[in-house]
């Protein structure tokens, strides 16, 4: 079945989904390692049926990292041996400064990219699907969630953890799914960081 929206974009209805997710945000979140099998399949059973599509998008060292590549890879890996997601990374930049209290300068890696691109491809996504969940934080996503609910019609699950999702992503319309009330489900507690895959 075939439906129009106000903005006149048509669409097939069947609460066909997809997920975006923040990589950074599902990792400095999390109270602990889960596994990406288990938590897809959770989000999927949780709103409405399987994903189309998965994105997963993070930064990447410019030093590169050899685990962080594995894992990148093994992500992009098809059921069953992965969650079989497209993988978008983005350089980091650096940020310089001085520290207050002792007047040291330091640099390090801060994210780029990410939040831009994320509501980029919430926007593309839309006209396609009835239902994107979408697994980050970050208030800067409030006005991109606001434009799918009115102009696309379509259903946004923020699916994070407590205290680490914006009220204003809520306040804009997206749905709230603590991944908290199910961790026992997709928690890997026999593992104690990520050593890539």
């Amino acid at each position: 079945m075939q439906q129009q929206t106000d903005k006149g974009y048509t669409r097939s209805r069947g609460m066909d989904g997809a997920w975006v997710i923040d990589g950074a945000y599902l990792l400095k979140a999390a109270p602990g390692i889960f596994d990406y099998m288990k938590l897809k399949s959770e989000l999927e059973r949780r709103t409405g049926g399987p994903f189309r599509e998965s994105y997963f998008l993070n930064t990447v060292s410019t030093h590169g990292d050899a685990a962080q590549d594995r894992f990148h890879e093994w992500l992009q890996h098809m059921p069953p041996t992965g969650p079989g997601m497209q993988v978008r990374l983005y350089t980091t930049k650096q940020m310089h400064g001085t520290c207050e209290h002792c007047g040291q300068s330091y640099s390090r890696d801060v994210q780029k990219g990410v939040d831009v691109g994320l509501a980029t491809l919430l926007l593309r996504l839309a006209p396609d699907y009835d239902r994107l969940v979408l697994s980050a934080g970050d208030g800067d996503l409030a006005d991109a969630i606001q434009g799918l609910v009115a102009d696309y019609s379509t259903q946004v699950v923020v699916a994070g953890f407590r205290g680490s999702v914006s009220r204003g992503l809520l306040e804009a319309g997206a749905k709230a799914l603590f991944i908290d009330e199910f961790w026992s489900s997709v928690e890997r507690p026999d593992v104690q960081h990520y050593r890539g895959f």
